[in-house]
Protein backbone atom coordinates (compact mmCIF):
# COMPACT_ATOMS: atom_id res chain seq x y z
CA UNK A 1 0.00 0.00 0.00
CA UNK A 2 1.55 3.26 -1.10
CA UNK A 3 1.44 6.62 0.63
CA UNK A 4 0.29 9.62 -1.39
CA UNK A 5 2.14 12.78 -0.45
CA UNK A 6 0.27 15.99 -0.92
CA UNK A 7 1.49 19.56 -0.99
CA UNK A 8 0.27 21.84 1.78
CA UNK A 9 -1.02 25.07 0.19
CA UNK A 10 0.94 28.17 1.03
CA UNK A 11 -0.63 30.78 3.30
CA UNK A 12 -1.04 33.17 0.40
CA UNK A 13 -2.83 30.61 -1.76
CA UNK A 14 -6.63 30.91 -1.74
CA UNK A 15 -8.79 27.86 -1.24
CA UNK A 16 -10.18 26.45 -4.46
CA UNK A 17 -13.92 26.67 -4.91
CA UNK A 18 -15.54 23.56 -3.44
CA UNK A 19 -16.30 20.89 -6.07
CA UNK A 20 -19.91 19.92 -6.76
CA UNK A 21 -20.97 17.03 -4.47
CA UNK A 22 -20.34 13.71 -6.16
CA UNK A 23 -18.06 15.16 -8.85
CA UNK A 24 -14.82 13.84 -7.34
CA UNK A 25 -15.84 10.82 -5.23
CA UNK A 26 -18.39 8.18 -6.30
CA UNK A 27 -21.04 8.96 -3.64
CA UNK A 28 -22.73 5.58 -3.11
CA UNK A 29 -19.76 3.35 -3.87
CA UNK A 30 -19.53 2.26 -0.21
CA UNK A 31 -22.91 0.54 -0.64
CA UNK A 32 -21.74 -1.54 -3.62
CA UNK A 33 -20.37 -5.06 -3.38
CA UNK A 34 -16.89 -3.76 -4.27
CA UNK A 35 -17.10 -1.00 -1.72
CA UNK A 36 -18.15 -3.36 1.05
CA UNK A 37 -15.11 -5.54 0.34
CA UNK A 38 -12.85 -2.59 1.10
CA UNK A 39 -14.91 -1.44 4.08
CA UNK A 40 -14.55 -4.88 5.62
CA UNK A 41 -10.91 -4.04 6.44
CA UNK A 42 -12.00 -1.27 8.85
CA UNK A 43 -14.47 -3.57 10.58
CA UNK A 44 -14.08 -6.65 12.76
CA UNK A 45 -17.09 -8.90 13.38
CA UNK A 46 -19.43 -6.09 12.26
CA UNK A 47 -17.79 -3.67 14.70
CA UNK A 48 -15.63 -0.68 13.73
CA UNK A 49 -11.93 -1.21 14.30
CA UNK A 50 -10.09 1.38 16.37
CA UNK A 51 -6.77 2.50 14.87
CA UNK A 52 -3.84 4.06 16.70
CA UNK A 53 -1.68 6.76 15.15
CA UNK A 54 0.75 4.21 13.68
CA UNK A 55 -1.78 1.54 12.70
CA UNK A 56 -3.50 0.97 9.38
CA UNK A 57 -6.05 -1.44 7.89
CA UNK A 58 -4.79 -4.74 6.51
CA UNK A 59 -6.12 -5.51 3.04
CA UNK A 60 -6.04 -8.95 1.35
CA UNK A 61 -2.71 -9.61 -0.49
CA UNK A 62 -4.09 -9.07 -4.04
CA UNK A 63 -5.51 -5.69 -3.06
CA UNK A 64 -3.05 -2.79 -3.01
CA UNK A 65 -4.31 0.78 -2.80
CA UNK A 66 -2.68 4.10 -2.03
CA UNK A 67 -3.27 5.94 1.23
CA UNK A 68 -3.86 9.71 1.37
CA UNK A 69 -3.34 11.13 4.86
CA UNK A 70 -4.81 14.38 6.14
CA UNK A 71 -4.87 16.31 9.41
CA UNK A 72 -8.24 17.86 10.30
CA UNK A 73 -8.85 20.32 13.13
CA UNK A 74 -12.39 20.32 14.56
CA UNK A 75 -13.43 23.76 15.80
CA UNK A 76 -16.58 25.04 17.47
CA UNK A 77 -18.19 26.46 20.57
CA UNK A 78 -17.84 24.43 23.79
CA UNK A 79 -20.68 21.93 24.12
CA UNK A 80 -21.44 22.05 20.40
CA UNK A 81 -20.70 18.36 19.88
CA UNK A 82 -17.12 18.26 18.56
CA UNK A 83 -16.08 15.20 20.59
CA UNK A 84 -19.40 13.48 19.84
CA UNK A 85 -18.96 14.09 16.10
CA UNK A 86 -15.44 12.63 16.04
CA UNK A 87 -16.65 9.63 18.07
CA UNK A 88 -19.47 9.06 15.58
CA UNK A 89 -17.08 9.30 12.61
CA UNK A 90 -14.75 6.77 14.27
CA UNK A 91 -17.54 4.38 15.26
CA UNK A 92 -17.00 4.95 18.99
CA UNK A 93 -19.55 5.42 21.73
CA UNK A 94 -20.87 8.97 21.77
CA UNK A 95 -20.56 10.51 25.26
CA UNK A 96 -23.97 10.83 26.92
CA UNK A 97 -22.88 13.67 29.20
CA UNK A 98 -20.79 16.59 27.94
CA UNK A 99 -17.30 16.83 29.38
CA UNK A 100 -14.87 19.48 28.18
CA UNK A 101 -11.99 17.88 26.24
CA UNK A 102 -8.83 18.22 28.32
CA UNK A 103 -5.94 19.25 26.09
CA UNK A 104 -5.67 17.89 22.55
CA UNK A 105 -7.30 14.62 21.55
CA UNK A 106 -6.43 12.90 18.25
CA UNK A 107 -8.51 10.22 16.54
CA UNK A 108 -7.64 8.33 13.35
CA UNK A 109 -10.38 7.33 10.90
CA UNK A 110 -9.79 5.35 7.69
CA UNK A 111 -12.21 5.59 4.79
CA UNK A 112 -11.86 3.95 1.34
CA UNK A 113 -13.40 5.89 -1.55
CA UNK A 114 -13.49 5.57 -5.32
CA UNK A 115 -12.44 8.48 -7.55
CA UNK A 116 -14.84 9.45 -10.32
CA UNK A 117 -12.21 10.39 -12.93
CA UNK A 118 -9.86 7.40 -12.69
CA UNK A 119 -12.16 4.85 -10.99
CA UNK A 120 -9.24 4.26 -8.64
CA UNK A 121 -9.82 3.37 -4.99
CA UNK A 122 -7.91 5.44 -2.43
CA UNK A 123 -7.71 4.80 1.32
CA UNK A 124 -8.21 8.15 3.04
CA UNK A 125 -6.66 8.50 6.48
CA UNK A 126 -8.18 11.32 8.50
CA UNK A 127 -6.45 12.39 11.70
CA UNK A 128 -8.95 14.47 13.65
CA UNK A 129 -7.65 16.96 16.22
CA UNK A 130 -10.08 18.10 18.92
CA UNK A 131 -9.14 20.56 21.65
CA UNK A 132 -11.24 21.84 24.54
CA UNK A 133 -12.14 25.53 24.42
CA UNK A 134 -10.78 26.14 27.94
CA UNK A 135 -7.42 24.66 26.99
CA UNK A 136 -7.30 26.81 23.83
CA UNK A 137 -7.88 29.94 25.90
CA UNK A 138 -5.53 28.95 28.73
CA UNK A 139 -2.52 27.76 26.71
CA UNK A 140 -1.27 29.94 23.87
CA UNK A 141 0.51 27.07 22.12
CA UNK A 142 -2.59 24.88 21.71
CA UNK A 143 -4.19 26.59 18.70
CA UNK A 144 -0.92 26.89 16.73
CA UNK A 145 -0.25 23.19 17.40
CA UNK A 146 -3.71 22.26 16.13
CA UNK A 147 -3.34 24.47 13.04
CA UNK A 148 0.21 23.42 12.15
CA UNK A 149 0.23 21.51 8.83
CA UNK A 150 -3.55 21.16 9.00
CA UNK A 151 -5.25 20.19 5.74
CA UNK A 152 -8.83 20.99 6.73
CA UNK A 153 -10.91 22.79 9.34
CA UNK A 154 -14.27 21.38 10.39
CA UNK A 155 -16.43 24.09 11.94
CA UNK A 156 -19.22 22.71 14.06
CA UNK A 157 -22.48 24.20 15.27
CA UNK A 158 -25.54 22.68 16.92
CA UNK A 159 -29.04 23.04 15.51
CA UNK A 160 -30.24 23.34 19.11
CA UNK A 161 -27.79 26.11 20.07
CA UNK A 162 -28.29 29.38 18.22
CA UNK A 163 -25.16 30.88 19.79
CA UNK A 164 -22.96 28.16 18.26
CA UNK A 165 -24.27 29.07 14.78
CA UNK A 166 -23.80 32.79 15.35
CA UNK A 167 -20.24 32.07 16.52
CA UNK A 168 -19.28 30.55 13.14
CA UNK A 169 -18.04 33.78 11.45
CA UNK A 170 -15.85 34.50 14.48
CA UNK A 171 -14.54 30.93 14.47
CA UNK A 172 -13.77 31.13 10.76
CA UNK A 173 -11.87 34.41 11.17
CA UNK A 174 -10.07 33.38 14.37
CA UNK A 175 -9.06 29.86 13.33
CA UNK A 176 -8.81 29.93 9.55
CA UNK A 177 -8.33 33.63 8.80
CA UNK A 178 -4.58 33.35 8.23
CA UNK A 179 -4.69 29.98 6.40
CA UNK A 180 -6.73 30.65 3.25
CA UNK A 181 -5.36 27.61 1.41
CA UNK A 182 -6.86 25.09 3.85
CA UNK A 183 -10.14 23.28 3.18
CA UNK A 184 -13.01 24.57 5.33
CA UNK A 185 -16.28 22.73 5.94
CA UNK A 186 -19.23 23.40 8.23
CA UNK A 187 -21.21 20.70 10.00
CA UNK A 188 -24.49 21.12 11.85
CA UNK A 189 -24.95 18.58 14.64
CA UNK A 190 -28.16 17.35 16.34
CA UNK A 191 -29.99 17.60 13.03
CA UNK A 192 -32.39 14.87 14.23
CA UNK A 193 -33.70 17.44 16.73
CA UNK A 194 -34.62 19.76 13.85
CA UNK A 195 -38.18 20.20 15.17
CA UNK A 196 -36.61 22.09 18.08
CA UNK A 197 -34.08 23.92 15.95
CA UNK A 198 -32.77 27.35 16.81
CA UNK A 199 -31.33 27.68 13.27
CA UNK A 200 -34.00 27.95 10.55
CA UNK A 201 -33.38 26.98 6.94
CA UNK A 202 -33.36 30.60 5.72
CA UNK A 203 -30.36 31.32 7.97
CA UNK A 204 -28.49 28.30 6.59
CA UNK A 205 -29.19 29.49 3.04
CA UNK A 206 -27.94 32.98 3.85
CA UNK A 207 -24.78 31.55 5.45
CA UNK A 208 -24.05 29.31 2.45
CA UNK A 209 -24.49 32.22 0.04
CA UNK A 210 -22.24 34.49 2.10
CA UNK A 211 -19.43 32.01 2.78
CA UNK A 212 -19.66 29.54 -0.14
CA UNK A 213 -18.64 26.66 2.10
CA UNK A 214 -19.89 23.06 2.12
CA UNK A 215 -22.46 22.61 4.90
CA UNK A 216 -23.37 19.10 6.06
CA UNK A 217 -25.75 17.84 8.74
CA UNK A 218 -25.35 14.98 11.20
CA UNK A 219 -27.67 13.33 13.69
CA UNK A 220 -26.92 12.97 17.37
CA UNK A 221 -29.01 9.87 18.10
CA UNK A 222 -27.00 6.84 19.33
CA UNK A 223 -26.12 4.37 16.58
CA UNK A 224 -27.87 1.07 16.08
CA UNK A 225 -26.72 -1.91 18.17
CA UNK A 226 -25.88 -5.47 17.27
CA UNK A 227 -27.94 -8.40 18.56
CA UNK A 228 -26.23 -8.28 21.98
CA UNK A 229 -27.86 -4.89 22.57
CA UNK A 230 -24.56 -3.31 23.65
CA UNK A 231 -22.14 -3.27 20.72
CA UNK A 232 -22.47 -0.56 18.06
CA UNK A 233 -23.39 -1.88 14.60
CA UNK A 234 -20.34 -0.97 12.50
CA UNK A 235 -22.08 -1.15 9.12
CA UNK A 236 -25.01 1.00 10.26
CA UNK A 237 -22.61 3.51 11.80
CA UNK A 238 -20.67 3.83 8.54
CA UNK A 239 -23.90 4.43 6.61
CA UNK A 240 -24.77 7.27 9.03
CA UNK A 241 -21.49 9.14 8.48
CA UNK A 242 -20.59 8.18 4.89
CA UNK A 243 -21.78 11.57 3.56
CA UNK A 244 -19.38 13.39 5.92
CA UNK A 245 -16.38 11.16 5.17
CA UNK A 246 -17.07 11.30 1.42
CA UNK A 247 -17.47 15.07 1.64
CA UNK A 248 -14.12 15.44 3.39
CA UNK A 249 -12.39 13.11 0.91
CA UNK A 250 -13.88 15.06 -1.99
CA UNK A 251 -12.84 18.49 -0.73
CA UNK A 252 -9.33 17.42 0.25
CA UNK A 253 -8.60 15.44 -2.93
CA UNK A 254 -9.87 18.30 -5.08
CA UNK A 255 -7.76 20.85 -3.19
CA UNK A 256 -4.68 18.65 -3.66
CA UNK A 257 -5.31 18.38 -7.40
CA UNK A 258 -5.59 22.18 -7.67
CA UNK A 259 -2.45 22.71 -5.52
CA UNK A 260 -0.52 20.29 -7.75
CA UNK A 261 -1.64 22.14 -10.89
CA UNK A 262 -3.63 19.15 -12.16
CA UNK A 263 -6.90 21.09 -12.07
CA UNK A 264 -7.54 24.77 -12.85
CA UNK A 265 -7.64 27.13 -9.87
CA UNK A 266 -11.16 28.56 -9.65
CA UNK A 267 -10.60 30.58 -6.46
CA UNK A 268 -11.49 34.25 -6.50
CA UNK A 269 -7.84 35.25 -6.10
CA UNK A 270 -6.61 33.16 -9.01
CA UNK A 271 -5.34 35.00 -12.09
CA UNK A 272 -7.87 35.08 -14.90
Amino acid sequence: MGIITHSTPSRCQAMARPPAPGSVIVPDWHESAEGKEYLACILRKNRRRVFGLLERPVLPPPVAIDTASYKIFVSGKSGGGKTALVAKLAGLEVPVVHHETAGIQTTVVFWPAKLQASERVVMFRFEFWDCGESALKKFDHMLPACKEKTDAFLFLFSFTDRASFEDLPGQLARVAGDTPGVVRMVIGSKFDQYMHTDVPERDLTAFRQAWELPLLRVKSVPGRRLADGRTLDGWAGLADVAHVLNGLAEQLWHQDQVAAGLLPDTSENSPS
